[in-house]
């Protein structure tokens, strides 16, 4: 296994028991104010598409949004499918304490993002029509293979962008990772539970032809493919990479208390 490799684990690892240690307002702070970031690049995604006519420019726009998740420390769910798992793996916290993490973070991130949806098409009535359609676009997806395979792929980018930022301490890199990851995930290639949940509150802002059952349906099933991909693509795959010796090492490490409850 590679140093690069190596370090790039125990920093994840670290990383995972600072999240995972937080308290129940600091989880959902953390998770507010990604939620907010997340619909910030939805309002520069629907102004470029608005403006252009490209649904490509707009999702190059949308990176805004996790330049601001990169830079300003706020987490998305489905970011947790890796550092934390990481942690809970080396014996560092427990599974509680993810499903708590992971809970918490979903949460915040949409009912803040709800609020961001509401403003944004207050405050800019010509974007209506845009953020309608995006949103009708995501909810009228049958419930199916090619859902389920579009938000695998939408849980795999996500979570390996997690780990390209976990591996370098350079910010133009990590902002490369984040760059490159936005543009995948707002090109309408894939599906994400966060971003298109926050497409469809914008849409039913203005009314439209769908209801929050219907949300909730998408939800759930893109929750399930996001975690699929993250967890089964990235996080076991990389956990294999990394070898169980540097995981026994890792749990070696571990206070006493921690190994006892993991």
């Amino acid at each position: 296994m590679s140093v690069e490799l190596n370090t790039t684990f125990h920093a994840s690892v670290d990383k995972g028991r600072e999240r995972l240690n937080r308290s129940l307002p600091g989880l959902l702070a953390t998770g507010a104010v990604g939620g907010i970031d997340v619909s910030i690049g939805l309002l520069a995604l629907f102004t470029v598409e608005h403006a252009t006519g490209s649904a490509l420019l707009g999702a190059l726009a949308f990176g805004i949004g996790f330049i601001a998740l990169t830079l300003a420390g706020s987490e998305l769910f489905t970011e947790n499918f890796l550092v934390p798992v990481n942690a809970v793996v080396a014996g560092h916290a427990t599974v509680r304490q993810l499903v708590r993490l992971w809970a918490g973070t979903l949460a915040a991130n949409l009912c803040f993002g709800w609020i961001m949806g509401g403003l944004i098409v207050a405050a800019a009535p010509d974007l209506r029509s845009t953020a309608l359609a995006k949103g009708t676009h995501i909810a009228q997806h049958a419930i199916g293979g090619s859902l389920l395979a579009a938000a695998i792929l939408g849980g795999t980018v996500i979570t390996l962008m997690t780990w390209m930022e976990r591996g370098t301490p350079s910010v133009p890199a990590k902002l490369v990772a984040a760059m490159s990851a936005a543009f995948i995930l707002g090109s309408g290639v894939v599906v994400h539970a966060v971003v298109n949940t926050l497409e469809m509150f914008a849409a039913l802002h203005v009314g439209a032809p769908f209801g929050y059952l219907r949300v909730a349906e998408i939800l759930g099933f893109v929750t399930f493919g996001n975690a699929l991909g993250g967890l089964g693509f990235v996080t076991v795959l990389r956990l294999v990479q990394v070898g169980s010796g540097t995981v026994r090492e890792e749990r070696n490490q571990a206070p006493e208390a921690e190994r006892r409850a993991a």
